[in-house]
């Protein structure tokens, strides 16, 4: 049972010492994000299940991300008080619950039900799971960690949604969610084994100050800009692959070298974030919206094409936790909290970029327009991080 607890004494240690518990949170993002994504690869065969249109089955996507979008937030601060280490472990039994109802349903409004489970506890996992790290690890170590931490997250795009996928295909759509069920079955062990006990915010505690509150909002603007600007094109990124040569059959390997890429950057972001975490975010911003617009420059010249996508998400690997890391540091007092406006931004982002991408579909000429809007946004969301020093500080 939960029970709200009394102030702990500081236990932080270095990266190294605690690498054992920020394994145990690699492998429960890692589950995390191929929970989320893996339907995107099985809708048609779940569709073809139940007799139901593509669009219907599309919606298994979206009604995860609406979970996350509503309740990261109200869930956080709900659960602040609460001991961290059964909220997690509470958020990975709901994936295992989710993945189990989807395996065995007899009817789609019970895989729909399944993943609604799943996105209630994605809107907590992230909050509890980026507010874990600065309470394991010392200050000044924190964006190794979570670069760390989100190294799991990066994976299950990388190889989890990917060979989860092609596992449908093997076994039937069923099977690889109960495979999923059974890797989430692993991650509670790993978390009751290896993951340390913390506590929340002790009762009476004041969330911040309201100059901390501005600084997160900073923070918090120019996630929800550069999300957008993100998801605008990569949501459509195969499209582009296609429309600038790449034939059907070599999508699957160019996204795999993407996510490769996203790790090594990621890795890059990972050293330098707490000895230059303003430079960091100004360099990578910067870069990054060159390089959106290169893919918009380059769509109609293949060789360039591929080279301004590998830079591209090279560049976005580390951006989700360089934006974690900064949000943690001007709210440190209730890091969970600032975990949530971060996790409930980003899915926001990628809803709104995926709409405003698909207004720009339909010929060649436009994806230069869907690059120069991106890159707008992301230059936009560059503008914020430069003028709220108070968010990103040196």
């Amino acid at each position: 049972m939960l029970t709200t607890p009394t102030a702990a004494p500081d236990g932080r240690q270095g990266v190294r010492q605690r690498m054992p518990a920020l394994a145990a949170l690699a492998m429960a993002g890692f589950l995390a994000v191929t929970t989320e994504m893996l339907p995107v690869g099985l809708l048609p065969a779940i569709g073809g299940a139940f007799g139901v249109d593509d669009a219907v089955t599309g919606l298994l996507v979206t009604v995860f991300a609406v979970m996350v979008a509503v309740f990261a937030v109200p869930l956080t601060v709900a659960t602040r008080r609460y001991p961290r280490k059964p909220l997690i472990l509470i958020t990975v039994a709901g994936y295992l619950i989710s993945n189990l109802l989807i395996a065995f349903a007899p009817s789609f409004a019970v895989v729909a039900a399944g993943r609604v489970v799943g996105g209630v506890a994605h809107a907590l996992f992230f909050s509890v799971c980026i507010g874990y790290v600065p309470r394991l690890v010392e200050r000044g170590q924190v964006g190794r960690g979570l670069a760390l931490v989100a190294g799991g997250t990066t994976a299950g795009f990388v190889l989890g949604v990917p060979l989860s996928t092609a596992l449908g295909a093997a076994i039937g759509w069923r099977g690889s969610f109960a495979v999923l069920a059974v890797i989430a079955a692993g991650v509670l062990v790993a978390i009751l084994r290896f993951l340390p006990a913390v506590s929340g915010t002790p009762a009476g505690r004041r969330i911040q100050t309201s100059g901390a509150r501005s600084a997160l909002g900073v923070v918090v603007t120019s996630n929800t800009l550069t999300f957008i600007g993100q998801y605008t094109v990569y949501t459509y990124i195969s499209v582009i692959l296609l429309t600038g040569g790449a034939g059907e059959s070599w999508i699957g390997p160019l996204l795999l070298v993407c996510g490769v890429c996203g790790l090594a950057g990621l890795a890059c972001v990972g050293r330098t974030i707490d000895r230059h975490p303003r430079t960091t975010v100004l360099t990578v911003l910067a870069l990054l919206a060159a390089t959106i617009l290169a893919v918009g420059l380059t769509h109609a010249w293949f060789v360039g094409l591929v080279v301004a996508i590998a830079l591209w998400n090279g560049l976005f690997g580390g951006v989700p936790s360089m934006y974690q890391t900064a949000a943690v540091r001007v709210f440190h007092e209730a890091p969970e909290v600032a975990g949530a406006w971060i996790n409930g931004t980003s899915n926001l982002g990628i809803a709104l970029g995926a709409v405003l991408g698909g207004l720009f579909l339909g010929s060649s000429p436009a994806i230069l327009a869907l690059s120069v809007t991106a890159a707008a946004l992301v230059v936009a969301g560059l503008t914020v991080a430069v003028m709220g020093r108070r968010g990103f500080a040196p």
